[in-house]
């Protein structure tokens, strides 16, 4: 248990070790260089000096009664933490697509259905080698949950926010490993998505296939601030938010937090219609209950959406800042990081050390061939440049993804970026943290890996299909004009 001042200080120390992470991760040159995230330095800090790590060393070394066998933290503080990402992972999804100015259809179908298909292989076929690697070694040789088949698109894909969105549902289906290993992959995933993406990106150039004439110096420039998409909007908008803002007396980011609030509140209210319908339906027929498995994000980008078409019906979109929801979702998502790192239980990873480099190994080079030979395949225009956003964040997160663009093509000369965001509207509620991600585990644990792995080969292949009769239909229509 725990009282209101430890929750107080918890977060005060989130805030120092995220100072602190941001010093190291500027003075230590490999971090830099490799755009790794304060966030993260300050969650490996905060594991280190924890009890998985220091308190373990206390432990062997001192006495087993010391106080610091639990770390220079109180295990209040801790306590704490371990409840954070998967409350604080709701708010990141819910401002996913508020404040985003969503376009018709149409524009949205012809700019981003290549890379909707690109990436929908991408994450499908992420589910089809974890779930072979899980058949053929994972639980016969070293005895794991065939859901560790799962942990590949929920790391890589989905990224630290999912993964430690996705504890609780490990927890409830008896394989609670899965949390500290996708955290672990998460970070892997991260790591050698920037590591791979600049290697093809040098790759690319000295074969020809980047398009985009400008050289990138050296020195990018690249800083945390400019992973950021900022919506183009129209200047009446904005000023009717100041005027909006004034009139109001409320300071903006209170409104705008308001509003994510009332996106949270709809995905409730969502996940626990479907849960009544479960109950009523399939769940009553025969047993079948997926709904109690799945968290609460993946329905709270649903809610975002739904508080945005109902803003844009009214008149009232003005009332919400794009900027200030991403500043709102990446305070989340930083909370979500350095909680998630700082309780990773090392003895877990201890145990399934191999499980781990087998199940990187396998998503990484699957990400990296799928973008060498699928790419060209799937995208008509720009392949390179384009699919490079796509790997990165099949590797990471979506930032990881916006960096690669922003170093392969930083004038956007290829159109890229907006192809790329457009793309996470067809993307987004599926994979990647979506809802697809939520029920693979409680879908696998109950039906098995072999028949989710023949479902996820034939939705692989549909989308390898339609990818390529759609790249050639652009490409035609192109010709054409």
């Amino acid at each position: 248990m725990f009282k209101l001042i430890d929750v107080f200080w918890a977060y005060i120390l989130i805030a120092v070790l995220i100072l602190v992470g941001r010093v190291i991760r500027q003075r230590v040159s490999i971090l830099k260089s490799l755009f790794i995230p304060s966030s993260v330095v300050a969650g490996v800090i905060a594991l280190l000096l924890g009890p998985s790590a220091f308190g373990e060393i206390i432990k062997i070394t001192v006495s087993p009664d010391s106080p610091l066998v639990n770390g220079i933290f109180p295990p209040a503080i801790v306590t704490v933490w371990k409840q954070s990402p998967s409350i604080f992972i709701n708010i990141v999804f819910a401002t996913l697509f508020l404040g985003q100015v969503i376009p018709g259809w149409r524009i949205i179908w012809q700019q981003a259905s290549p890379q909707a298909a690109f990436g929908q292989a991408l994450g499908w076929g992420q589910y089809v080698v974890g779930l072979i690697l899980a058949i053929a070694v994972l639980t016969p040789v070293f005895n794991l949950p065939p859901i560790a088949g799962a942990l590949i698109e929920i790391s890589f894909e989905g990224g630290h926010g999912t993964a430690a969105g996705m504890a609780e549902t490990f927890q409830k289906l008896g394989f609670a490993a899965a949390s500290d290993l996708s955290l672990t992959l998460a970070t892997v995933g991260l790591i050698s998505g920037i590591i791979s993406g600049t290697w093809l990106i040098n790759w690319g150039k000295r074969k020809g296939h980047i398009q985009t004439s400008r050289e990138v110096a050296p020195e990018l420039g690249i800083d945390e601030d400019s992973i950021h998409t900022h919506t183009q909007e129209d200047p009446a908008i904005a000023q009717a938010r100041k005027r909006l803002f004034r009139d109001l007396l409320i300071d903006p980011i209170s409104l705008n937090f308001g509003f994510v609030g009332l996106a949270i509140a709809f995905g409730w209210l969502i996940l626990q219609a479907l849960q009544l319908i479960e109950s009523l339906t399939w769940g009553r027929i025969d047993g079948l209950k997926l709904i109690p498995y799945v968290p609460l994000f993946p329905i709270a980008l649903i809610g975002g959406i739904l508080v945005q078409i109902i803003l844009v019906r009214i008149g009232r979109s003005h009332a919400v800042s794009r900027p200030l929801m991403e500043r709102i979702g990446g305070l989340a998502l930083d909370v979500t990081i350095v909680t998630a790192l700082a309780t990773i239980s090392l003895t877990a990873l201890g145990q399934n050390l191999i499980p781990l480099i087998l199940i990187s190994v396998a998503g990484i080079v699957w990400n990296v061939c799928a973008f060498i030979f699928l790419a060209p395949r799937l995208i008509p225009f720009y392949a390179y440049e384009r699919g490079l956003g796509d790997l990165g964040q099949s590797m990471g997160v979506t930032a990881t993804g916006i960096l690669l663009l922003r170093m392969v093509d930083p004038d956007n000369r290829s159109g890229a970026f907006e192809c790329f965001a457009y793309k996470q509207l067809l993307f987004e509620p599926i994979l990647g943290g979506g809802l697809f991600t939520a029920a693979a585990p409680p879908l696998i644990a109950k039906y098995g890996a072999i028949p989710i792995l023949f479902m996820t080969s034939a939705i692989l292949v549909f989308w390898l299909v339609f990818g390529i009769w759609n790249c050639k239909q652009l490409q035609k229509a192109g010709s054409m004009k």
